[in-house]
């Protein structure tokens, strides 16, 4: 089943994508659960296939937004693919290099992602995301993947120069929509090795990196482990697993992204996510 989150005129809802439409789901039931994060709170997916007899919108009709607007944590891990690792200069590391983005420095699919006018180092990351569907604390390796509901794209928009003042990368991670998350949730029953995936960022149309999530430093089920050891992660809460090699600021000379630009991730299996860019 995928998920979206959508908005038409001042109209915020969400509900189940069938083909190129989007059925929302039914006034009664966003009574009771008013957005996504709210409806896997109460374990509720399955009923919300079963009460999708609101509206129904063609999908490229409205604004998409990310499948999860409002999470409570937004939780991404760094140089967690070795071909990564190696092109900026780093160590593999001990434990996961865990950073936060802020719900408001992401868009959703087909939404401008916007290049701040303080840089000209905005550089993209392609990566596969996903979405906690219960409370998670001390959880186990081997009972990891229960706690997931589902995956998603992600492109962790990184300010390069602004992420380098620092050993910490909040400053070049957190500008306003200066990355994306979408187009939508695949419900993990669809998805039970995400292991197998893979995953290709193109730039106007030309492949600039090319992942498989087999080849994580840090798999899935150890990224939960670590992280519901120092939080427990609530329903809602996005973890972006890494990107792969291939990022702009490697390159050379450095690609960075411009207004005008398209940036697509695609993971086959969980989407495509498109994003123009634009300068603030």
């Amino acid at each position: 089943m995928r998920l979206a989150s959508f908005q038409t005129g001042n109209h915020r809802s969400y509900g189940v994508v069938d083909g190129t439409m989007l059925r929302e789901a039914d006034k009664a039931f966003r009574v009771r659960y008013p957005d996504l994060r709210a409806a896997i709170t109460a374990g509720k997916l399955d009923e919300l296939a079963a009460s999708t007899s609101g509206a129904t919108h063609a999908i490229d009709g409205v604004r998409l937004l990310p499948p999860i607007p409002n999470p409570d944590k937004v939780l991404c891990v760094g140089v967690n693919y070795r071909p990564h690792i190696e092109e900026m200069g780093r160590k593999v590391p001990d434990y996961p290099v865990v950073f936060v983005r802020f719900p408001g420095s992401q868009t959703g699919h087909g939404q401008e992602l916007i290049r701040p006018a303080l840089s000209e180092q905005f550089d993209y990351e392609g990566e596969l995301a996903f979405v906690i569907g219960k409370r998670a604390r001390h959880v186990t390796k081997a009972d990891a993947l229960n706690y997931v509901a589902g995956y998603c794209c992600f492109m962790d928009g990184s300010v390069r120069d602004w992420q380098n003042h620092t050993p910490q990368f909040t400053a070049g991670k957190n500008f306003a929509t200066s990355g994306s998350m979408g187009p939508w949730l695949v419900t993990s029953d669809e998805i039970p090795d995400p292991s197998v995936l893979t995953l290709t960022t193109r730039l106007n149309g030309e492949i600039m990196q090319e992942g498989r999530v087999a080849d994580l430093v840090f798999d899935i089920p150890r990224l939960i482990e670590y992280c519901t050891s120092f939080a427990e992660l609530l329903p809602g809460d996005v973890i972006a697993t890494g990107t792969p090699g291939g990022v702009g600021a490697a390159r050379t000379p450095p690609r960075w992204l411009k207004a005008g630009d398209q940036v697509e991730v695609d993971i086959p299996g969980v989407g495509l996510l498109a994003n123009p860019v634009a300068d603030e």
